[in-house]
């Protein structure tokens, strides 16, 4: 049984580690939270918990963390869809993370460990995929190839090492307690409540709530199944069209248009000239080619009855996460523009 005996969250200062740090605070579990830097203490303000240093490309920093814990969630890893160099700022960070991860638990004697890896390690050629389709064979991302490769080696490592694991593959979170700089998911809404999203890109997301995310990854720990992997997502999968349209719905005075349809080669064009402008300014695009070639188009559809039937996974679903997302951030946005202030 999990309950009263110690857990480490790696990445307890990200969006999804800080919601689960105080999801397992709230159910009784005394919580170790990891974090790169030790001097960011804002998202532990008022939480009972132990704070340590550690970075998952640093294996001794892991094994000192891990000292005494019961249960890992390893959520850190490099969460980014653009990079100058994406192979060593995004692919080899991970890889290496996963490496040190599993055999610095191993060390550490951790007896279960909740691998946070993602729906990019999916085989999307039928529709809805599930965990069953096995991993993605498409090769043209590196957090994509970070996220199926990193995947595999955590099992192959727990196994050697002979760890129970069990891995969790959330979609596109949103909601709930978040900190300056926004992830990258969270920060898709508000560049819709900005009207920073005048092009329709064909692309589809698949929101899901933190919140549920987290509730997840404990079930995950404490009902998974050693050497299984479960989806973490909702079922339907909603366009950015649609996503405008709750926020219109919700904040009719703002606004906000929808965005503007246009034909895919054109679409390739602005991605090119957007692509262009981040080798000048070193910022990642609002959309780049690869975003347009690999995701336009794709629907985030999921079969998610096995971590129903196995986890009593129940998520709130994607229509609710959004409107929930979008009313933190506008109640909170003097908040977050104060923090963005002071992180720049």
């Amino acid at each position: 049984m999990v309950k009263n005996k110690l857990a480490l969250v790696t990445g307890a200062n990200g969006h999804l580690g800080n919601n689960l740090v105080r999801l397992l605070i709230d159910k009784g579990i005394p919580v170790r939270a990891s974090v790169r830097n030790i001097k960011n203490k804002e998202p532990f303000v008022g939480l009972d918990c132990e704070i340590v240093q550690a970075d998952i490309t640093d294996k001794q920093s892991l094994i000192n963390a891990l000292q005494g814990v019961d249960t890992f969630y390893a959520v850190g890893a490099v969460f980014k869809l653009w990079a100058k160099d994406p192979k060593k700022e995004i692919y080899d960070i991970n890889i290496e993370g996963t490496k040190n991860t599993i055999e610095a638990a191993a060390q550490a004697g951790v007896k279960r460990i909740v691998y946070v890896s993602s729906i990019a390690a999916l085989n999307y050629s039928s529709m809805p995929t599930k965990e069953s389709n096995g991993f993605n064979p498409d090769r043209r991302d590196w957090y994509y190839n970070s996220k199926n490769d990193g995947e595999k080696l955590a099992f192959e490592l727990a196994q050697k090492h002979k760890i129970d694991i069990v891995a969790v593959l959330p979609s596109t979170m949103i909601g709930s307690i978040a900190f300056e700089p926004l992830s990258a998911s969270y920060n898709i809404i508000k560049l819709v409540l900005d009207k920073a999203v005048p092009v329709e890109t064909n692309i589809a997301l698949n929101w899901i709530d933190v919140k549920d995310v987290a509730e997840g990854c404990y079930l995950a720990a404490t009902r998974g199944k050693n050497g299984e992997r479960y989806i973490l997502a909702n079922e339907k999968c909603l366009s950015l069209k649609e996503t405008t349209q709750i926020a219109q719905r919700l904040f009719p005075e703002l606004k906000i248009n929808l965005p503007i349809a246009l034909p895919k080669p054109l679409l390739f064009v602005i991605a090119w000239l957007m692509e262009l402008g981040s080798k000048i300014n070193g910022k990642a695009p609002l959309l780049s080619i690869k975003d347009i070639a690999m995701f336009s188009g794709l629907q985030q559809n999921f079969d998610i009855s096995k971590a129903k039937n196995e986890l009593g996974f129940s998520p709130t679903g994607a229509t609710k996460a959004v409107e929930d997302a979008m009313l933190y951030l506008m109640q909170n946005k003097k908040t977050l523009a104060k923090q963005n202030k002071g992180s720049n």
